[in-house]
Parts: structure tokens; C-alpha cells; sequence
């Protein structure tokens, strides 16, 4: 209840001496006292009810009011019996730290008001939901043996009479109370998912609703614990990877004590967000592995050894080594100094889960790593038949975005987007180096298409680029070096843009208007560029050789 219901029952004999601006408190409890300092017996939100009998002198007055307001307490009420007034050092303590005040006529019992308070709060507390919040800690805290967060949302189910579910910012249902219904469809979990994204980022305050069909849904973020505590900048950094809480419910006239229920619950499901958190950590430590050891170059045996390590870690069971499969993510932002590996790694993790699995082990066979503002993902894969290559195996680009594209794109906004490239399977470790550049240049492919959520697989690669992954370093740095370094040595002296003119006029198939108009410049200054980067490289840009020569090396460099 709310302060100001207080003064509207006559009953009560309360008479506000200060603090009207605050009377949209919400009252919780109530506690009568005497004693000079009563903090340690304040948990907040109480009305405080006291006769003043530890009023000695006028300093008692700020002393009392200050433990009270650091208690957090809703009101005091003090009884003009003692002095038959309150004393105005009282009123002005009161004033002081924002405290309201209420005089209690001398012929009303304190007892009628707790009476009045406890009945109002118990009433709207919709029998005793201190009880329920205690009994989800208890179930959340026993470990995975208490069933996780579906025990909660079957608590609130039978206790409370709410369906409830909570999903991913993908709109991947994770948990569901099983009490009260059949499962969310999963179109309903999209347009949850989405509409809570788009309310995050407009940062308006929980909790968010939204009405499909005849059913209204409350929408509550679930934050991961330690994000929390630390605290975020930028809501950028963590929409696309916090859970949500949808409640089949309109919560825009509940109490403060309901919301106050459903937040602690948010907060019991957090701790099975860590949980599930902490269990990937064997197997993005393994990604990573495999990672630095693919991008320092290292032996294919000692890559062998840990994809060794790595299947039956994430193929529990399987009898012939897996084939992997890489995928490469990237979320970036417009004009945002925003490090974006880890939320990527997280949403990637989310993108990848096989949407028609069930359980926590849904994500067991997913190990991903990040570097820099990139996520990678070593997916295994089941040998295919010796008949195939299996290059046709695996995730498929065109369908990996579909069911989750319209969630991203409304956290995305305006400013944001994430890109994704899939490499082919490969079979060994020696094939794993090209899958990682295969799949790094199909997310530069789809890095430039339109839309906010795009993805491109290795089959969409156009034949030298499928190619270039596979040359040795040695070669690609020898080969670009010898072409490239005399135009980058004479760019550095000169300022002259060689670089950049050799890129448009190839792009441009070598059409000298048309480069000229791309790069603002008279022919004539294009003819004297080219002919300064044929003079230094000693090719001819009229031959397809030598063309073809350029093009390539600005691919690998």
C-alpha cells in the first residue's frame, strides 16, 4: 500500500505534518518503537510507529530520524500523547532528510493502525508471497537436483496462477512452467523476444508489455549476476545477451510487493544463467585452444591432439572422429567504442542452439571462442560417408539466421548489426586453418550486403577466394610483399594514394571514367597514378595477368 492511502482512512487519525511529496511510498510492513536507535531492527519500507518516549532534548530528534532514514523506512508516526504535540526539532528532522511525518491523535491505538497496515499489505501481497520468494531460493539454491528455473515458473504457476517462461534474446525458449498449460509457440517467443530488445534499447524502465491476440505479456529482463554487479555503460553491451522473463499477465496495475516478487525471481534465474554460464567453460576454453593454436601456425598433429581432447567433450559417445565445421560472428556498432567480443560469443552460442533440442544439454555440442570483436565457433559435425566431401554437411547460412533474424534486428536498432560466415566441413586438422579464413571471408561477404542480420556460407565464395585460405603464409607474404610493398613505401613518402587507386581501378574492371568519377580525380591524374604503380611494380595494367596478379594480392594482404 501507499502512503497516502493512509490519509484517506479516517479511522486512523493520522495528520501529515511533512513530507507530501512523498507520499507515493510504499509501505510494507509497520513497526512500533521507543527505542533510540531501532535500525537494526529495520529492514525498510515500514511505517514506523513511535509514543517518543526517547525524546529527551531537541539533538534526540535528528539522531532518531537519521537511523530511520538510513533504514530506508517508509514514514514515521508519532503519538501526541507524551507531549500532547509533536515537537517541531521533530518536524524539522523529519524535513531534513525527507522523512514523512504523521501525527497520531492521542485516542487512536497504535494497535488499530499496525492492524490496519498489516491487513492492507497481506491483502495485496496475494497470500504471503515472502513465503513463495523464500520457497524459489530454496528450490534455485539447491543445485541442479532442484530442478532449475522451471521449478520457479511451475511455483508461480501453482501458487500465483501466472504462466510464465523464460527465453532467450534469440526468442529460444529456455525454461517453462509445465502447470499451467501447453509451451509458448514459437512465433510467440519471436515477437516476445523482439519487443523486449526494442524496449531495451529505448532504455525505458521495465517491465514491458505487449498484447498478441487476447493474451498481454509482462516482460521482465533476466541479467546475468555479474554484469549486474559490475554495473554497464551502454545498454549495447548486453542487450543481445541477457534472458527475459515473459509473464502472461498485464503488470501495469500490479503492487509493488508482486513486482517486487517477479524481480527476485528474475534475480533467482540470473544465478541459473551463471550456472549454465559457467558449464560452457570447458568447452570455450577448448575453443580457444584450438584457436590460438590454428592462428599461431602450429603443427597439424598438435591441432589433432586437442580436437582429440575436444570431441568427446562435445560428441559425448561418438564413435568416428567428427568433421568441424567454423563459424565466424561479428556484432558491431555505429559510432560506438563497444568491445563486442564476449557479447558476440554469447549471442553466437544462443544463434547455434538446435532449435528442436530439449534439456541443458542443448548447447553441449557448441564450443565457442572470441578475439578481439569476433566470435568463433568450432562446431563437430558426424563423419558423413566416404562418398561425399562433405562440404554439403552442416550449418546452412541461408536458414542459420531465419527463425532468430527478427529479434536481433530489434535489439540491433538502427545503429547495430551482426554478421555471420560459415566455412565447409573439414575432416582433419590440417583442413581447420582454411575453414577459419573460409569462414572469416564468407562473413566479409555477407558484411557487405544490406539489413541489419545477414550470414554467407563457404558455397558462396567465389572460386579464388574459396582458394586462398589454403596458400602457406609464406607464400602469401612473399607474393604480396613483392607487389604491394613498393606501392605502400611510396604512399608513406608521397601521400600519393597508389593503394587505394589500384583498388578502385580493379573494381571498376579497369574502366578509366568510371574510376576517375569514384575517385574525384581529372583522367589524366588516374592515367599518372597508374603509371606510377606499373613503374614501380613493373606490371602492365592493360594485361589480364597482371590484373589478375593485383587483385589477388590485395585479397591476402
Amino acid at each position: 500500500m501507499r502512503l497516502r492511502a493512509l490519509l484517506d482512512t479516517d479511522a486512523l487519525g493520522l495528520r501529515l505534518l511533512g513530507g507530501e511529496d512523498e507520499l507515493d511510498r510504499t509501505v510494507r510492513g509497520v513497526m512500533t518503537t521507543d527505542l533510540r536507535d531501532p535500525s537494526r531492527y529495520l529492514s525498510g519500507g515500514e511505517l514506523v510507529l513511535s509514543g517518543l518516549a526517547w525524546h529527551r532534548e531537541p539533538a534526540d530528534s535528528e539522531a532518531f530520524v537519521r537511523s530511520l532514514a538510513h533504514a530506508g523506512v517508509a514514514a514515521l508516526a508519532a503519538g501526541t500523547a507524551e507531549f500532547g504535540h509533536v515537537p517541531q526539532d521533530l518536524v524539522a528532522a523529519c524535513a531534513h532528510h525527507r522523512l514523512p511525518l504523521f501525527a497520531v491523535h492521542e485516542s487512536v491505538a497504535f494497535a488499530t493502525i499496525t492492524e490496519h497496515v498489516v491487513r492492507q499489505v497481506s491483502g495485496e501481497r496475494a497470500g504471503d508471497l515472502a513465503a513463495v520468494v523464500d520457497r524459489h531460493r530454496r528450490m534455485m539454491t539447491s543445485g541442479p537436483a532442484g530442478g532449475g528455473p522451471d521449478v520457479v515458473l511451475d511455483l508461480l504457476g501453482s501458487d500465483l496462477d501466472l504462466r510464465a517462461w523464460v527465453l532467450s534474446p534469440t526468442g529460444r525458449l529456455i525454461a517453462g512452467s509445465k502447470t499451467t498449460g501447453p509451451a509458448l509457440p514459437a512465433d510467440v517467443c519471436a515477437k516476445l523476444a523482439a519487443e523486449h530488445l526494442a524496449a531495451a534499447r529505448t532504455g525505458r524502465r521495465g517491465p514491458h508489455r505487449l498484447t498478441l491476440g487476447s493474451a498481454t505479456y509482462s516482460l521482465f529482463p533476466v541479467r546475468s549476476s555479474g554484469r549486474s554487479a559490475q554495473g554497464s555503460r551502454d545498454v549495447r553491451e548486453t542487450v543481445l545477451s541477457d534472458w527475459l522473463l515473459a509473464v502472461e499477465a498485464d503488470a501495469g496495475d500490479w503492487p509493488e510487493e508482486r513486482l517486487d516478487l517477479l524481480q527476485g525471481v528474475t534475480q533467482l534465474i540470473s544465478v541459473e544463467r551463471d550456472r549454465r554460464d559457467a558449464a560452457r567453460t570447458v568447452r570455450r576454453r577448448l575453443a580457444q585452444e584450438v584457436l590460438e593454436l590454428v592462428q599461431t601456425g602450429a603443427a597439424p598433429a598438435e591441432i589433432a591432439a586437442r580436437l582429440r581432447v575436444a570431441a568427446p567433450v562435445l560428441l559425448p559417445g561418438l564413435g568416428a572422429a567428427p568433421h568441424w565445421q567454423v563459424v565466424v560472428a561479428r556484432v558491431e556498432w555505429d559510432g560506438a567504442d563497444i568491445e563486442g567480443g564476449a557479447v558476440t560469443q554469447s549471442l553466437l552460442e544462443e544463434i547455434l542452439v538446435d532449435p528442436l533440442s530439449t534439456g541443458p544439454e542443448h548447447s553441449d555440442r557448441i564450443a565457442v571462442a572470441h578475439t578481439g570483436d569476433e566470435a568463433i565457433a568450432l562446431v563437430p559435425l558426424p563423419a558423413v560417408s566416404t562418398e561425399h566431401d562433405g562440404s554439403e554437411a552442416g550449418i546452412l547460412a541461408d536458414v542459420l539466421l531465419e527463425s532468430v533474424r527478427d529479434p536481433l534486428a530489434a535489439g540491433l536498432d538502427d545503429d547495430g548489426r551482426v554478421t555471420l560466415g560459415v566455412s565447409a566441413a573439414v575432416h582433419s586438422a590440417e583442413g581447420l586453418r582454411g575453414a577459419l579464413e573460409e569462414a572469416r571471408h564468407a562473413r566479409r561477404v555477407a558484411a557487405a550486403r544490406p539489413g541489419r542480420v545477414c550470414a554467407a556460407g563457404h558455397q558462396e565464395l567465389a572460386s579464388h577466394v574459396l582458394l586462398l585460405p589454403f596458400v602457406p603464409d609464406d607464400v602469401r607474404r612473399a607474393f604480396t610483399a613483392r607487389l604491394l610493398d613498393p606501392l605502400r613505401d611510396y604512399d608513406r613518402r608521397h601521400r600519393a594514394e597508389l593503394i587505394p587507386t589500384l583498388e578502385a581501378f580493379l573494381d571498376c574492371d579497369g574502366s578509366w571514367t568510371r574510376c576517375a568519377t569514384r575517385l574525384h580525380l581529372h583522367v589524366n591524374t588516374l592515367r599518372y597514378r597508374v603509371g606510377r604503380i606499373e613503374q614501380l611494380t613493373s606490371r602492365d595494367l592493360s594485361r589480364l595477368e597482371d590484373k589478375l596478379d593485383f587483385f589477388l594480392a590485395l585479397r591476402m594482404s
